[in-house]
């Protein structure tokens, strides 16, 4: 059973290291999410697990620090993007400290390069989109809890592409070197050309081997970041700054 916003994407987990443990024990869980719907639904999936026990649940970064410190959990899942602190603050905070022995899990709408390496390098052990089904995500709580990491399908694409350095074999995209006065990612940017040469999100989606929730979450993105309101003021904008190909 797969909660509404987990969309089970056929992905295989490359970035996944599992280490033998005994499944009796409980992994005791912090949810950080600023929406209490998300954190239901997320307790609801992980309450369905005879091992793992949801023990706290926060709305902020900042409440997320403090309740790791007060219960020290052996995982802590928390959205990226959160009012007062955002998930990957918080977990960069987490392990500066040095004595914390919680995991840390992303949970995130966003698959963008930049923001995933953001995460790796503030020591998450794990990044998980919100489409991720059932048994990914409990996949993923124990396999971090046992010590790996879990970076799934495109995921693990670019921590693969970053790690061989891919980026030099193959040059940026034309329209990466042009204006970008909106702090446009490079997979939103590619999704805005994709949008203006008439795709659909469906097509998008197929193109991208994303999930239509994901490229919809991008098209938000961009309209919001680019103050336009349809696709005609978008597609103008975007022509006025040089953001994709003529």
């Amino acid at each position: 059973m797969a909660l509404g916003f987990f969309l089970p994407p056929q992905e295989f987990c490359y970035f996944c290291l599992m280490s033998n443990q005994n499944t009796s024990d409980i992994v005791r869980i912090v949810l950080a999410d600023d929406h209490a719907l998300v954190r239901d639904g997320i307790r609801a999936l992980l309450e369905e697990e005879e091992n793992l026990k949801v023990v706290g649940e926060v709305s902020n970064g900042l409440e997320a620090l403090k309740m790791v410190a007060e219960l020290t959990p052996d995982v802590l899942i928390i959205d990226i993007r959160m009012p007062e602190l955002g998930g990957i603050e918080a977990v960069e905070q987490l392990n500066q400290k040095g004595k914390s022995t919680t995991k840390s899990i992303i949970l995130s709408m966003h698959d963008s390069e930049e923001y995933i390496l953001k995460s790796v390098k503030a020591g998450a052990n794990g990044y998980l989109l919100k489409d991720t089904d059932k048994n990914e995500f409990i996949k993923a709580i124990h396999t971090v809890n046992a010590g790996g990491k879990f970076f799934s399908g495109d995921i693990s694409n670019v921590l693969v592409n970053n790690l061989f350095g891919a980026s030099a074999a193959n040059p940026a995209p034309k329209n990466q070197s042009k204006q970008n006065p909106f702090d446009l990612t490079n997979k939103e940017l590619r999704v805005l050309e994709l949008i203006l040469s008439g795709l659909t999100n469906k097509e998008i989606s197929e193109k991208l081997q994303n999930s239509k929730r994901t490229i919809e979450t991008h098209r938000f993105n961009l309209m919001k970041k680019m103050k336009v309101k349809n696709l005609l003021d978008l597609a103008k904008k975007a022509q006025k700054h040089n953001l994709v190909n003529s």
